[in-house]
Parts: C-alpha cells; sequence; structure tokens
C-alpha cells in the first residue's frame, strides 16, 4: 500500500471536553455517553478561552471537570 500525505500532518488541533468525574483530582469520568465536547479549535488560545467558559460556568461544582486535550 503507498504511504498517504495529509496536508493537516502539521496543524494543531485542541479538544475541549469534560463532565462530571467520579473524583475531583482525577479524570475519570461518570458516564462517558454525557461528555460535554465543547469544540475542537486550531489555537491553544482559542481552546484555552473555551476551556476557560466552560470551567467557569461550573466552578460551583467539584465533580465538574474540563480539559484541553491536544489531538495533533
Amino acid at each position: 500500500m503507498a504511504e498517504r500525505d495529509f496536508d493537516q500532518e502539521d496543524q494543531p488541533l485542541f479538544l475541549v471536553m469534560g463532565g462530571e468525574v467520579t473524583d475531583p483530582r482525577g479524570a475519570r469520568f461518570v458516564d462517558l455517553n454525557e461528555i460535554d465536547v465543547r469544540g475542537v479549535y486550531g489555537t491553544y488560545d482559542d481552546a484555552f478561552a473555551a476551556w476557560r467558559g466552560a470551567a467557569q460556568a461550573t466552578v460551583d461544582n467539584a465533580f465538574m471537570k474540563y480539559m484541553i486535550v491536544r489531538l495533533r
């Protein structure tokens, strides 16, 4: 099989997601079907802004955790 070239190889992608966790010190989600995906962003700054908004909106619930995951 021939190798394929992907034009996205150098494009960073950041996923912002969150949900209820079993322990506020960890990242094990209670229900994976209830994960809140805020979006995929092309810059860390954009992802951080989305993360901050989600995290601040749920600040009163210690069991809600949002994170930024680098996809590429």
